[in-house]
Order: C-alpha cells, then structure tokens, then sequence
C-alpha cells in the first residue's frame, strides 16, 4: 500500500469543486449568494454558451480589501461562522467557504473588488494557480468573471449537458433568488440578450409578477399562516390551474431555496382533490421557523435540508395550504392511509381506510375523477391498417391480426377501462394509456414529416409569459409554428396564439403551450436535437388530444384495439403505463379454484 500523504490545496480544492460545482448554475448558485451576503442591492447576472465559457456576476455590496479578497480563496475561509453552535443560527446563504476556491480551481477565475472606503484589487487564478494581484479602479462592491469552466478538469466538462440545458439550470436558479430576495434588483443577461430586469420590489407578489406576469399573478391565492413559531407565507394556484412539471412548485426555508421533499409532498397532498394526477399546483411558499429546528448542512451543494420533526412541519404546512384553500371554495381532501410503496413526492393513489381526526402525517385521496367533455372532432381517427405481415417486434403474441379477430367486446369498468373476452381469456384494456399511444405515433410521425394541419382561431388568445418564459418562447417560434401551434410576439411579455393544431382544442391552447415551455425550461425541447424535440413534444400532445367519452360502443372499442395494435409500442402509454393485461383462462381458474 503505497504511504499516506496530505493532499495539495489544489488537488483538494478540485475535489471540492466535484461536490459543490457540479455544473455552471451551481458556479452561479454559490456566487449569487455571496452577494446576497455581503448586502447587494443590485445584482447582475451574465453568461454564454449555458455558462461554461464566461460567468459574470457583479454586485454592489460590501466589497473587500486586498487581504480578504486572498483569504477568500483558501478553503474554509469564511466570515460567516466562527464555531459549530453558529450552524443554529445562520441568517446567511453561504458559511463553509468552499465554493470560491473549488471555482477558481477549475476555471480561469478574475475577481475585482472594493469595499466603499477602499482600494480596489484585482485578483487573477487560472485552474488554481495564482496569476496575479494588483490594484484596479472598479465601483464599489465585487465582480467575479468566470470562464473556461473545467478545463482544467476535461472528465467533468464532458458531463455537462447541452447549452440549453445549462442554461435552463442557471435561469432557474437566479429566478429562485429573485423571488427570495424581493428588496435586491435583478438583471440576467444571456449571450448579450437581458433575459429579465426586475427593479427592487416591496412585495413578493411585485417579484413573482416581475418574474410569472400579471396574468398568473392575478389567479394566485395569498397564504399567510402562523403556528406555534412557524409561519408559511406565499402565494398558490387555485383548483384547477396546474402545470405538466413541477418546474412553478418553489419552496423556500428561512428564505433558502430548497429542494425539501417534505414540503413538496406536503403541498401535493393538499391539492391531491383538487388536481389530476400527473399535474402540479403552482406554488410559491416561504416557511420561516427557528434556525436551530432545521439542518441546512445536510448536502454538499446545500440543495437540501432536513427538519428536527419532519411530521410536524409537514402536518403545519398541509394544514395551511387547505385552510387558504378552503377560503377559495376548494373541497376538503378525506385523509386515508398511505400504500407502503409510496413515496414522498409521488401523486397518492386511493386507498380504503377509516378517516383521521389529524392532518399531521396522513396522506390524503386523490383527485380520481373529473369532468370529461364529449369530443367535438374523432377520438382518434384510424390509422394506416396494419401489414399483412408485421415485424417480429410489433407483433403481440395474445393481440396478432388473427388473434383479435376472436375478441369480443364484454363492456367497460369504471369508465375507464374496456373489457374483452379473448380465445385465450380475458382482457382489460386501459382505454387512455391506448389512445394516448395511438395519437403519440401518429403525431411524431406527422411531426417528422412537417405535416401538421392547423386551424386559425377567429379570436385570438393573449398570454402573458414572465420574462424567462417569453426568451424562451421567441427563440422558438418557427419550431412552434412548424408544428401547427402559431404564436405572434404581442409587445413586452405579451404573445397571442392565432392559430393551433387541429387535434387541439381552442380552450386547451394556452394551458398546452405553458406546459411546452416547461419542457423548454428543463431543456427537454432542443430543437438542435429534432427528434427527440417531436418525440416530447408528441408525448405532451398526446394527452391533450385525448378526449374520452363516458361511453363506449362495440364498433368505437374493437377500432381502438386494432389501431392500437397497428403502432410500433402497443404495449405501453407513451409515459411508459401498460395499455393492456390478460387474465388466462388458467388464471380465471386458479382464482376460483377449478
């Protein structure tokens, strides 16, 4: 075994920067809130090529002298702790002092800052090796400029994702400390483009009206609610506004974002009557508690955090999502008992079980009906029949062509379901996950081909986007337009939809088009990477164009069959949920014991 030895700073520092920058918006993440820190009431924000050539953040807080500015780039050097106890009562963003010497260990890291009644200095690192120190005239406060990210480190650089992606990660986390810090003036710029500039606010509804437009603003439910010395205070989505990601659910601890878990379940659960499942309520929630009932040291990038009594913040923050929306009109969930497998964060599925006088750790039923319009064009207009002879891969050993000629239609269950008598037993066809396969494979087929029929609207629809949503959307127009879905630029944040594709209900075509930027957002839609943008975009469409009645008939369920089974993936929804079991006749026996 070869000896023990002490690591360099350098080598130690770029171990750092493994856990703590993991990608540009983490570089971003930890410098914003230094700033934060050190006072600033104006913060600008500046990247290109989603952060990995050229990170610029520049503040007008506190600065530093010559001396603090070099102790800031040893490790664990910080201003903001002195002793564990202090852990207890942290009221700032950052405390270990990792993050700037993991940076400039992997980057070519400039740093120019001036405290009010001082000199300016200038620092220059490149991959962790001192370049220089000299004076500099720069305003008062500190700009860091951060470019050639993990060059120094190339296997970390080729695990960065596409420019859109990174970038969608930076824009949401500047947005996160926006909303957190109303009285501190943002402006993000990218690749020379102002993505959003919002002055100092005195409200958060003025931040989140800043940043979600006034359109969304206006629907949102005020909470503000305190128990026992913990308050929850912010805005939420009534009943029925909801969202395809969880990308609009921000949740806030002692003004830290975090990514918590309990909180997350906690505010599904409180909508679980008043949303279908696979939707999320838009929420913007700040819980303030005592310092000390929460760890925010649990997580190398402090993403996380746990509570002393996760039930008891839990239960508190159930109990005051329902109360502001019982105020709103909204029904009061029946709590039952949890299904061992679920887990926090996954939509809750009914399970029988006698009431609960407490809210405290108990999920509650789900939303499992709503209402269901009749169609006002074809369900799902049939497909090109299927070969005569099917590859090996689309063929269905129970479902071949000659197999389904044997099915008999016996009904539906509980609206949702068709059942079959088949030669071999029996079938339960899930009615949705089978049409939201037929029309994923032929819109991504006519989405390939740039063959997707539209129908202008004889009014047309204003949205209101914020500002990330609105550079998001003009960069992608043309996509958008080739895919039947016209949407014309109608002043600053404003966007009217003039025409939308046929399978798509007029009504439906501004919740459809938030839910595509929410995957712009999460840069699930490049359009540099064609078909993987109409296989989502597909995916997303899929579930709109579905309009099931609440009955069947025979001709309408075999149809359904036989265009299922004409796709390429029968087996499954495009979410990946089976269309389809058989009950052997084996089986239908063994049940009953024959």
């Amino acid at each position: 075994m070869p000896a023990i030895r002490i690591l360099s700073d350098r080598v130690a520092n770029q171990i750092a920067a493994g856990e703590v920058i993991e990608r540009p918006a983490a570089v971003v993440k930890e410098l914003v809130e230094n700033s934060l820190d050190a006072g600033a009431t104006r913060l600008e924000v500046e990247f290109r090529h989603g952060g990995r050539s050229y990170i610029r953040i520049a503040d007008n807080g506190s600065g530093m002298t010559k001396d603090d500015a070099l102790l800031s780039l040893e490790r664990h050097a910080t201003s903001k702790l002195v002793e564990t106890a202090d852990l207890d009562r942290l009221g700032t963003f950052g405390f270990r002092g990792e993050a700037v010497p993991s940076i400039a260990s992997v980057s070519r890291f400039e740093l120019q800052t001036r405290p009010a009644d001082g000199a300016g200095t200038e620092i220059l690192v490149n991959g962790g090796k001192l370049v220089h120190v000299r004076e500099c005239g720069v305003a008062a406060g500190t700009r860091i400029t951060v470019s050639h990210l993990f060059n120094s480190v190339p296997a970390r650089r080729k695990f960065l994702k596409t420019d859109a992606t990174e970038s969608a990660h930076i824009i949401q986390t500047v947005r996160l400390y926006a909303l957190a810090c109303p009285a501190t003036a943002f402006t993000l710029i990218e690749d020379g483009r102002v993505l959003f500039q919002s002055p100092v606010c005195t409200t958060l509804t003025e931040r989140v009206t800043e940043i979600f437009g006034r359109q969304m603003t206006a629907g949102l439910l005020p909470v503000e609610v305190t128990e026992a010395g913990c308050k929850l205070s912010g805005l939420i989505g009534p009943p029925g506004t909801s969202r395809a990601t969880r990308h609009e659910m921000l949740m806030f601890v002692n003004r830290r974002p975090v990514d918590s878990r309990t909180l997350n379940y906690a505010v599904l659960e409180s909508y679980a009557n008043s949303l279908p499942k696979g939707r999320y309520p838009v929420a913007v929630l700040f819980l303030d508690l005592d310092p000390a009932a929460v760890d925010v040291n649990v997580h190398p990038a402090k993403r996380e955090v746990r509570f002393r009594s996760e039930g008891e913040v839990r239960g508190f923050v159930i109990r005051a999502v329902l109360q502001a929306l019982r105020e709103f009109g909204a029904p009061a969930p029946q709590p039952v008992a949890p299904p061992a497998e679920t887990m926090p964060g996954d939509p809750v599925r009914p399970a029988p079980a006698a009431p609960r006088p407490s809210v405290m750790a108990q999920p509650f039923r789900p939303f499992t009906s709503f209402p269901v319009t009749a169609p006002q064009r074809p369900i799902a207009p049939p497909l090109a029949p299927a070969p005569a002879n099917p590859p090996p891969a689309t063929r269905h050993p129970q479902a071949s062509a000659s197999a389904l000629m044997g099915w008999r239609f016996l009904g539906t269950a509980h609206g949702d379901y068709a059942l079959f008598e088949a030669p071999g037993g029996v079938v339960v066809l899930d009615r949705r996950a089978a049409h939201e396969r037929v029309w994923f494979e032929r819109l991504a087929a006519q989405f390939a081909r740039g063959e997707v029929a539209s129908q202008r609207l004889l009014f047309a629809l204003p949205v209101e986007l914020d500002a990330i949503a609105s550079a998001l959307l003009t960069d992608r127009l043309k996509f958008l337009h080739r895919h039947g879905l016209e949407v014309g630029e109608f002043g600053r944040h404003f966007f009217r939809i003039e025409a939308v594709p046929v399978w798509l209900e007029p009504e439906d075509a501004e919740l459809f088009l938030r839910d595509v930027i929410g995957l712009m957002r999460e840069g699930r839609l490049d359009e540099k990477k064609t078909d993987l943008a109409n296989e989502e975009l597909a995916r997303l469409a899929a579930q709109k164009a579905v309009r099931l009645p609440a009955t069947v008939g025979e001709a309408e369920a075999l149809a359904l069959v036989a265009q299922l089974f004409a796709c390429g993936q029968p087996h499954t929804s495009p979410a990946g949920r089976p269309t389809h079991f058989e009950l052997s006749k084996g089986e239908l026996g063994r049940r009953f014991q024959r």
